[in-house]
C-alpha cells in the first residue's frame, strides 16, 4: 500500500534524507525499516516570511509492486519503413513531435539549420571569446533550439494543453535530474541539458528517425495549389503528406518566406526591455529575509510584475547563481539573454527585464504583419551601435537608469564578452525606458535594497517571445492556405518557453496521427 504525507520542514531537514524519511514515517506511522519505495511529490520553498520553510509532500510504499510506481518508458517503434512526416526545427517542439510519432509508428525526418550540440557548443564560445556570430549555429538555432544553452527552466503555465507530467518524465529517462519531477521550480540547467538533447537525439535515430543537421529550409515544395514538401537551401526536395513548422521565435527569414507563399500570418504581442543583474547574494538577503540565509537554501529567485502606463512591466527568465549570454542571430545585433548551470552556484542572479507591447504599439503593423519583428531588429542594430565592438555590450547602472545619470565605473559582471558604460536611458525607446524606470523604483520598494547601482542593466533583451503568430485553424491546427502545413511551438506564436513549446508539439503530432 501507499501513503501520502505532507510536511513543513526547515531548509535543514529539507535538505537531508536522514532526518526527513524519519519525519514522514513517523507521520506516516509506518516504520522505517517497512518502507519498500519513499518518492517524494513535491516540494516548494515557503520564504513569504522569516524564517524560511520547505513544504513537502511524499508517498510512502510499504507493499507494492516495483511497477506499481515505475516510469512508463518510452515505446520506441521501428519506424524505419514508417511514413515519413517532416519536422523542421529541432528545438523542444520538434524534438517532441518525433517523439510522439514514433510511439505511433511513424517515421520523423527533423530538418535543423544549426548543428549538433557538440559543434555548437564551439560556435557560441566564439560569440564571446572571437565576437563571431554564425547566424546559423548560435545561441537561437542548432540542436535543441533556443532552450539547450538557455538555462533549462521548465516553468509553464500551459497546463491544461497536455500531458505535462509526461514531458518532465520523458526528459527524466534521457537524463535530467529526477528533482525536475517534483520540484515547485523544475530546472535542469545548460549543463545537464545538452545532454539531455543529444540523448533524445540518439533516441530518434535508434528507432530509425532521421536528423538532418546544417540544412536550412528555403521554400516550400507547392505543386498546384498543394504543399508537397520543402526545399533546402542545398537545392534537394523532401515530400511528406504532412511538415510540422517547427522553427523557434529567431527563424525571421522563414516568417519572410511564408508570407512570400501567402500563408497567413498576423502581428502579436511581446515584450522588450533589458537584461537586469544583481549579486546572488543581495537577492538570497532579500529574498530570504536574512543577512546571513540558512545555507541550505538553494540560491534564490523573484518573479516581479508592475503595471505602468497600461502595460505589463515583469521579469523574465529569472536565471539564479546565473550568466548573461550574448544572444543575437547576427553580426550587426546585440541581444542578451540568460542562463545557468544545474548547481545555480554562479556569483550572479539575473532575469529579463521586459516591457508588454502590443500590436498597436508597433509602427507600420496596420501594413505588415512582420513590423513587430522589423521593430525588434531596428532596435538589437541599434544596441549594437552603443555597445564596443563585436558583441561588448551597452550597460549601465540600475540605480543610474531610473535617475538619468550616466555611469561612471561598472561593477563586476558575468557578461563575457565585456560592456560599455552607455546612457541606456536616452537612446532606448520611450514607451520602454520610461515603464522600466518606473517599475523599478516599485520594485525596490517591494524588495528593499533591490534598486542599486550594485546592479547591471544590460541591453537588449528582445527575443522573450515571437512577434509574430501564424495562423492555424482552431480545430485542424493546420494553417492557410495549406491545410498540411502546421505551425508549432513558440515561432508559430503558441508557445513560450521549453515545456509549452514541447507539450504544443505533441499536439500537432497528435493531431496528424487522428
Amino acid at each position: 500500500m501507499a501513503k501520502q504525507v505532507q510536511l513543513v520542514l526547515t531548509p535543514e531537514q529539507a535538505a537531508s534524507p536522514e532526518l526527513y524519511e524519519k519525519l514522514f514515517a513517523q507521520k506516516a506511522g509506518v516504520k522505517q525499516n517497512d518502507i519498500v519505495r519513499f518518492q517524494i511529490v513535491s516540494k516548494s520553498i515557503d520564504a513569504r516570511r522569516y524564517p524560511v520553510k520547505v513544504n513537502m509532500s511524499v508517498r510512502i510504499y510499504t507493499d507494492m509492486k516495483e511497477n506499481d510506481y515505475m516510469i512508463e518508458p518510452f515505446a520506441a517503434n521501428d519506424v524505419s519503413l514508417a511514413e515519413e512526416i517532416i519536422i523542421v526545427g529541432a528545438g523542444p517542439a520538434g524534438l517532441f513531435a518525433a517523439l510522439t510519432l514514433i510511439e505511433a509508428g511513424k517515421k520523423p525526418i527533423i530538418i535543423e539549420r544549426g548543428k549538433r550540440v557538440g559543434e555548437r557548443k564551439r560556435d557560441v564560445a566564439a560569440i564571446s571569446t572571437k565576437h563571431i556570430v554564425d547566424p546559423d549555429s548560435n545561441y537561437a538555432f542548432g540542436e535543441g533550439g533556443a532552450g539547450t544553452f538557455s538555462d533549462g527552466k521548465l516553468y509553464t503555465r500551459s497546463k491544461k494543453r497536455g500531458d505535462l507530467h509526461r514531458i518532465y518524465e520523458l526528459l527524466y529517462l534521457h537524463g535530467a535530474q529526477e528533482e525536475i519531477l517534483y520540484e515547485s521550480q523544475p530546472h535542469i540547467g545548460s549543463d545537464v541539458l545538452a545532454q539531455v538533447v543529444v540523448n533524445i537525439r540518439q533516441t530518434i535515430l535508434d528507432a530509425g528517425g532521421q536528423i538532418l543537421f546544417r540544412q536550412k529550409v528555403e521554400d516550400l515544395l507547392v505543386e498546384g495549389n498543394d504543399l508537397k514538401g520543402v526545399k533546402l537551401a542545398d537545392g534537394r526536395t523532401l515530400r511528406s503528406k504532412h511538415v510540422i513548422l517547427a522553427t523557434g521565435h529567431s527563424a525571421r527569414d522563414v516568417y519572410e518566406m511564408l508570407q512570400r507563399r501567402g500563408v497567413m500570418v498576423e502581428a502579436k504581442g511581446f515584450a522588450m526591455g533589458v537584461r537586469l543583474e544583481h549579486p546572488q547574494e543581495l537577492i538570497n538577503q532579500i529574498q530570504y529575509h536574512s543577512k546571513t540565509p540558512d545555507p541550505h537554501l538553494p540560491p534564490a529567485t523573484y518573479k516581479l510584475v508592475q503595471q505602468v502606463q497600461d502595460r505589463g512591466v515583469y521579469s523574465f527568465c529569472m536565471c539564479p547563481g546565473g550568466f548573461i549570454v550574448p544572444a543575437a542571430t547576427a553580426n550587426d545585433q546585440l541581444v542578451v539573454n540568460g542562463m545557468s548551470a544545474s548547481k545555480r552556484n554562479a556569483y550572479f542572479a539575473n532575469s529579463g527585464m521586459v516591457v508588454e507591447l502590443r500590436p498597436e504599439d508597433i509602427p507600420g503593423v496596420d501594413e505588415d504583419p512582420l513590423a513587430g519583428m522589423k521593430y525588434q531588429e531596428h532596435w538589437e542594430k541599434i544596441a549594437y551601435q552603443n555597445g564596443g565592438s563585436g558583441q561588448i555590450a551597452p550597460a549601465q547602472g540600475m540605480a543610474d537608469f531610473v535617475n538619468g545619470r550616466i555611469s561612471p565605473d561598472m561593477p563586476e559582471n558575468s557578461y563575457f564578452p565585456g560592456i560599455i558604460s552607455s546612457p541606456m536611458h536616452f537612446w532606448m525607446p520611450e514607451n520602454i525606458s520610461d515603464r522600466l524606470r518606473d517599475a523599478f523604483k516599485a520594485f525596490g520598494k517591494k524588495m528593499k535594497g533591490f534598486l542599486t547601482n550594485d546592479a547591471l542593466v544590460i541591453g537588449l533583451e528582445s527575443r522573450t517571445s515571437s512577434p509574430v503568430r501564424i495562423y492555424r485553424d482552431k480545430d485542424k491546427l493546420c494553417s492557410f492556405p495549406f491545410e498540411n502545413l502546421y505551425p508549432t511551438g513558440e515561432g508559430g506564436g503558441y508557445a513560450g518557453g521549453i515545456v509549452s513549446s514541447a507539450l504544443d508539439g505533441v499536439r500537432i503530432a497528435k493531431k496528424i496521427l487522428e
